[in-house]
C-alpha cells in the first residue's frame, strides 16, 4: 500500500512538467536493431548424397555461427537487409501455423532435411525433389538463411 502511495505522490508532482515537453523535439534513435523476438533462430540441415549435417545459429543481433558436421564452424554477421527479411519472417504467423503441419516424406533418397527453431516453433521439411511443397515462410527462411551464410 505504501508503494501505491509514493507511486501517486510522484506521479501528481510530475503531471505539472508533461506539458513541458517540446514538441519539435528529435525522436530517440535507438543504437542498433531491434532483437529478434526469439532468443535465437536454429537451422539444421541434413543428408544428401555426402551426408551433411550443418547447423547455423543466428543471434538476435544478427551475428550467426555455422557449424558443420566435422565440427568446423564461420561466424559473420547478416546483412541488416537479410536481418530486417528474418524477423519479418520470425514473426509470421504463418510459422507457427507450419509448425503443425505433416512435414512431408520421412524417407528420400539424397534428399536434405531441415529442421528450423525460431523460440519455442519448430518446423522443418525434406527437400524431396521439384515435386516437395515445403512450408512457405520455413523454406523462405532456409533460403535466407543458406544463402546468407554461406
Amino acid at each position: 500500500m505504501r508503494a501505491a502511495s509514493a507511486a501517486a505522490a510522484v506521479a501528481a508532482l510530475l503531471l505539472p512538467l508533461a506539458g513541458c515537453a517540446r514538441a519539435d523535439a528529435p525522436p530517440v534513435i535507438t543504437d542498433g536493431p531491434s532483437p529478434l523476438p526469439a532468443a535465437e533462430v536454429v537451422l539444421e540441415k541434413s543428408g544428401g548424397i555426402a551426408g551433411v549435417k550443418d547447423t547455423v545459429t543466428v543471434r538476435p543481433d544478427g551475428h550467426w555461427t555455422r557449424i558443420d558436421r566435422t565440427g568446423a564452424s564461420q561466424e559473420g554477421r547478416l546483412a541488416e537487409t537479410d536481418l530486417a527479411r528474418l524477423r519479418q519472417l520470425a514473426t509470421d504467423p504463418r510459422l507457427a501455423t507450419e509448425a503443425t503441419e505433416t512435414k512431408g516424406p520421412d524417407n528420400c533418397a539424397d534428399g536434405f532435411t531441415y529442421r528450423l527453431t525460431v523460440g519455442p516453433a519448430e518446423s522443418g521439411y525434406v527437400d524431396c525433389g521439384p515435386a516437395a511443397r515445403p512450408p512457405a515462410v520455413t523454406a523462405e527462411v532456409v533460403e535466407l538463411l543458406t544463402r546468407a551464410t554461406g
